[in-house]
């Protein structure tokens, strides 16, 4: 398998995950077992790719310019996509399961949740705005 067509397999493994998130919070497994079973699934090809890979590989993580040397090989980007693949979907698994513990209504987060699987840290950046303003309303109430 090359990493051109492992790409697409991979994305539709995290949007399998994210599907229930964003449309099954309230089904418990989709809350608690696919965001971990997913990103381990992910994790494990991750490290797959890392371990066969990464020897020969040229680039490193010492400056920018070593990371952009690094990810001209696309095994390595790959790994790269890989792990934001797996993180965010954890993440996004986080904030559905927090929001739930603290009584946030779902549809409050699904912003949130979208710019996580896009955008990673700015999605859960978003999340804990909306979880610090849903605070504030509680206590003012």
């Amino acid at each position: 398998m090359t990493p051109e067509r492992l790409f697409p397999v991979l994305n539709l493994v995290a949007v399998v995950g994210w599907l229930p998130l964003i449309f099954l919070p309230r089904v418990r497994w989709a809350r608690t077992v696919v965001p971990l079973a997913i990103p381990i699934v992910l994790a494990v090809i991750y490290s797959g790719i890392v371990v066969t890979t990464f020897a020969g590989t040229e680039g490193g993580f010492s400056s920018l310019a070593d990371v952009s040397k690094l990810f001209e090989n696309p095994w390595a980007l790959l790994a790269g996509w890989t792990h934001y693949l797996a993180f965010d979907l954890f993440i996004g698994g986080w904030e559905v399961r927090d929001a739930h513990d603290r009584g946030v209504p779902h549809l409050f987060i699904v912003p949130a949740l979208v710019l996580t699987f896009l955008f990673g840290p700015a999605g859960l950046l978003v999340y804990l705005a909306i979880r610090a303003l849903r605070r504030t309303a509680f206590t003012k109430s």
